[in-house]
């Protein structure tokens, strides 16, 4: 089971990451934090999107993919800008996992670099 992220702390350490990819319309960023016991997560879905109905469906359908995802440990940021509405659910999985993917690898490589 993914947590979520909801500490002010955590939030500001997403903030500050350096560690972002985007992949069309989805924006990853982790903080790689062993510390935190599992992977938590915060979805970024902004009004651009659309009504509640639309945010709430995407933000629904963002949390499936990455259970199925299974991410490593660590805090992730996913934004989605609004055209990520018009994807399928095959097509934003592909996407998600990709970004998923591109960020552990920055995130590994900028930890071996320090």
């Amino acid at each position: 089971m993914i947590g979520r992220v909801r500490d002010r702390a955590s939030f500001a350490a997403l903030a500050g990451s350096r560690c972002r990819v985007r992949r069309g319309p989805i924006t990853v960023t982790l903080v790689a934090d062993e510390g935190v016991g599992g992977a938590r997560v915060a979805f970024v879905v902004g009004r651009r999107v659309g009504g509640a109905v639309e945010r709430n469906r995407l933000r629904r359908r963002l949390r499936v993919i990455v259970n199925q995802v299974g991410p490593s440990s660590g805090l992730y940021l996913i934004g989605a800008r609004p055209s990520a509405t018009k994807l399928s659910f095959m097509e934003l999985r592909d996407v998600v996992s990709s970004a998923m993917s591109a960020v552990q690898t920055v995130s590994s490589r900028a930890g071996r670099v320090s």
